[in-house]
């Protein structure tokens, strides 16, 4: 293996990722026009590789092939090679992902797709072993043959290429609009593919996919059905108890490698945590566990422990690697339990979470709890299940102040708008259910570190490292940030942020919105045009851009009283129904908006009188209650008519507090206690 001792264009970049290939033997450059003319100038086709800091496979091919004297000769005399940070770019990553999947079946990182001087892809792939391997040609063999053809046949490889971008340009024709048997359809697709045995759906590799959960939730409350809430529990109880879940240090990986829920893959990523966190918190609205209320602790725990940036911003994600490993810095023996605990203790929790002599990952322990039974360990030791529970916590905080001292995995540093929006939405929402203010506090920091540091000359950026904002904002990034800016409003009833919320979903229309799709785009007007403009609205990992919009669009709308915002929501359900009927299960959050819009939205105001009861202790009891077709403001006649003037009509009866329901064009009785108002809730 060789390195550069000089670095390359990439050492300018603040990018992490792009950063770690800064001093590798191949020219890189980062997505330019420079890099394009070069190609134009010279011939040469275009190699893009895109990944991102954390990616285990990323990893892998820089040492096989970026960092290889001879891999890189290849490149550097035969191609213009440039390396692209998903996280940072993902209009591009959106752009050839499609492409690899169209050609290839399949989509990943690191992803290749080799291009045109004129950005038109004509091959694509993921990982590449150095020298053929696993079935897979070698990625020196791939670079010279490419070539080769490129050199030979230029008409072909144009013709190829415009075929790719002309078929995958092509609309999509949409259905008759979306219909409600669609929600039925998705609940009867989660059934059939439910493991009734561990949780989740679909075999293994297993993915948490909490969006799926948060709308089985909703889907629960509109329409009961008998497996509806127990596939949520399963699955929610499944994850927690497994490997996935980082029982020492808290926060969960990106998915397991098998059924179980036993064995991660070790990154952990800051959405992960924002999503799951989300799930975990409406599952408790709903189910009132209390196993939930420990979970959510424990993801911010992490988060705040490993995440959180000085300044109240959050980063982006830790690795599964550590000294070159993956998984050395979680997993335990038997012998390193007892050398932290002693021998006694450390034999219970040894116990407690399944860390053998013979080990369950490559010959070492991922500490779970998949078999483990609390109860019967509890009775055993002579304690109660409480003070069971509490000797583990003990336990565990000793293991992370050892575990601490392991060379740590590689941390992402960069702040990105969109994920930091995420887990503004699920602390100021899990802050509001659970009663904590220092949650909803680090959801304000956080959103006063975006307003401070992504907010440039009044235009939002996407991406904060090391003093530089860069990058205008995405789609995703007003959308999640208007729905951060609703959920703080709740936990806060401070105007100032649902004003907030009506600035970016305004922004985003104006700079996304294309009315000849009905659909957004992913990148702004103004942003330099890449061979496609994607618009997106597969849930992936990830909400989709448009899903999420067309939930802010129903909400605001409800929040303003104009008809525009809802409006909009119905051209982009009707835009993506034939997408979102052909397979629903991929578009849960898009069909989260659309139940939404089915089941009726209500809108409560609480209004805060001098007498009666207390308003604030009223709000706690709502804050608590799992409701999410209501649309809830609260606060006196002069804070109301900040947000809308109609809701400053409103007055208090007997200067009472008083609580105002409407639904469907209708409003209920005004009450002045709570219980009454539950009952029409109800």
């Amino acid at each position: 293996m060789a390195t550069n001792q000089k670095s390359n264009r990439l050492i300018a970049e603040k990018s992490p990722y792009l950063l770690q290939h800064a001093h590798n033997p191949v020219d890189w450059y980062p997505w330019s026009e420079e890099a394009f003319d070069k190609a134009r100038r010279e011939n040469k086709p275009v190699l893009v590789s895109i990944g991102y800091s954390t990616c285990h496979w990323c990893h892998v091919m820089a040492h096989e092939s970026f960092e290889d004297a001879e891999t890189a000769k290849i490149l550097n005399e035969n191609y213009v090679s440039i390396k692209v940070d998903r996280e940072e770019r993902p209009d591009i990553d959106s752009v050839y992902m499609k492409v690899c999947q169209a050609l290839t079946g399949q989509g990943g990182w690191p992803l290749h797709v080799f291009l045109t001087p004129d950005q038109k892809p004509f091959y694509a792939g993921t990982y590449f072993p150095k020298d053929s391997l696993y079935g897979r040609p070698g990625f020196k063999d791939v670079l010279l043959t490419l070539k080769k053809q490129y050199d030979r046949n230029p008409e072909k490889i144009e013709k190829i290429a415009a075929q790719i971008v002309g078929s995958l340009s092509e609309k999509t024709e949409s259905g008759a609009g979306l219909s409600r048997d669609v929600l039925d359809r998705v609940y009867e697709s989660l059934s059939q593919s439910f493991d009734p045995v561990y949780g989740g759906f679909g075999g293994a590799p297993k993915f948490p996919a909490p969006h799926q959960l948060m709308f089985l939730l909703r889907y629960d409350r509109w329409k009961k059905k008998d497996r509806t809430l127990e596939m949520v529990r399963k699955t929610l109880d499944g994850i927690a108890r497994g490997g996935i879940h980082d029982h020492i240090g808290g926060g969960f990986a990106r998915y397991s490698v098998d059924e179980k829920w036993l064995v991660p893959h070790f990154e952990k990523m800051l959405y992960d945590q924002a999503l799951l966190a989300m799930a975990y918190t409406e599952a408790y609205q709903v189910t009132g566990d209390s196993s939930y209320k420990q979970v959510i602790d424990d993801i911010f725990s992490y988060v705040r422990r490993e995440l959180r940036d000085p300044d109240g911003g959050f980063y982006c994600a830790e690795d599964a690697d550590s000294e070159g490993v993956e998984g050395k810095y979680y997993v335990w023996s038997p012998e390193e339990i007892k050398e932290v605990l002693g021998k006694e203790q450390g034999e219970w929790f040894c116990r407690a979470f399944d860390i053998t002599d013979e080990g369950n990952f490559e010959g070492k322990n991922i500490p779970n709890m998949i078999q483990s039974e609390p109860g019967r360990l509890a009775k055993e030791r002579a304690l109660t299940e409480q003070e069971w529970a509490q000797s583990l916590e003990e336990a565990k905080k000793k293991l992370l102040k050892a575990r601490d001292k392991r060379v740590h995995p590689h941390k992402d540093d960069k702040i990105l708008t969109s994920w930091n929006a995420l887990m503004i939405h699920a602390l100021a929402k899990a802050g509001t259910v659970l009663h904590k203010n220092s949650y909803v506090n680090l959801a304000e920091s956080a959103f006063r570190f975006i307003e401070k540091h992504l907010v440039v000359d009044g235009k939002l950026m996407t991406r904060y490292r090391e003093g530089e904002a860069k990058y205008p904002a995405y789609l995703d990034d007003f959308a999640f940030l208007a729905l951060a800016c609703e959920s703080l409003y709740e936990a806060t009833f401070n105007p100032f942020y649902l004003i907030r919320m009506k600035h970016y979903t305004d922004i985003m229309i104006e700079n996304f919105w294309d009315e000849s799709d009905g659909v957004f785009s992913l990148n702004d007007k103004s942003s330099t045009r890449l061979v496609l403009q994607p618009k997106e609205v597969y849930d992936g990992a990830i909400p989709s851009g448009n899903s999420a919009a067309a939930l802010v669009l129903l909400r605001i709308g409800e929040r303003t009283g104009e008809s525009r915002y809802p409006r909009l929501a119905g051209k982009l359900f009707a835009a993506f129904s034939g997408e979102v009927s052909a397979y629903p299960p991929g578009y849960t959050f898009m069909l989260t908006a659309w139940l939404y819009h089915c089941s009726v939205p209500k809108e409560l105001v609480v209004l805060k009188g001098d007498k009666g009861e207390d308003f604030d202790e009223a709000l706690d009891v709502l804050g608590s209650l799992f409701l999410p077709n209501v649309t809830l403001f609260a606060g006196d006649q002069d804070t109301l008519s900040q947000i809308n003037s109609d809701l400053g009509l409103y007055s208090p009866i007997g200067g009472r507090t008083t609580y105002f329901l409407c639904e469907g064009f209708a409003c209920h009785q005004p009450v002045t206690h709570l219980d009454q108002l539950l009952k029409q809730l109800s």
